[in-house]
């Protein structure tokens, strides 16, 4: 079974995963046969590792990890890669794999550029 993990980096302020919980819900309303779990870097529950769990508790056997960061920073060329091989070794029956962060995809900018000309009414 296939799975996604949406990775943020998490903050203190509780609020700030609100879109991600958003996010997460959308995905699971239009793609009702792919499981998604949220997971953070920090300061957030669950953790990578935590997400990954649960997914293969479920019986996943293909993790796609999607990182919902605006770029390629440190965390992901840094700390990202760490956790992800902890998890490889962890779950060695599931099939982990990480897109790019979903800002250097060009319809995400876009979206972002449309958004932007929608609210200053272009």
């Amino acid at each position: 079974m296939k799975a996604i993990i949406l990775f943020g980096h998490g903050a203190r302020d509780s609020r700030w995963r609100e879109p991600f919980d958003r996010l997460a819900t959308l995905w699971q309303e239009q793609h009702p046969s792919t499981p998604v779990e949220l997971a953070f870097l920090e300061m957030m529950q669950p953790s990578l590792e935590e997400a990954v769990a649960s997914l293969s508790a479920k019986g996943a056997t293909e993790l796609t990890i999607v990182p919902v960061f605006f770029g390629q920073g440190g965390h992901l060329r840094n700390d990202f890669p760490v956790l992800l091989e902890e998890c490889r070794g962890k779950f060695p029956n599931v099939q982990l794999s990480a897109t790019p962060a979903v800002g250097e995809d060009l319809a995400v900018l876009q979206a972002i550029v449309d958004f932007g000309s929608r609210n200053i009414g272009l």
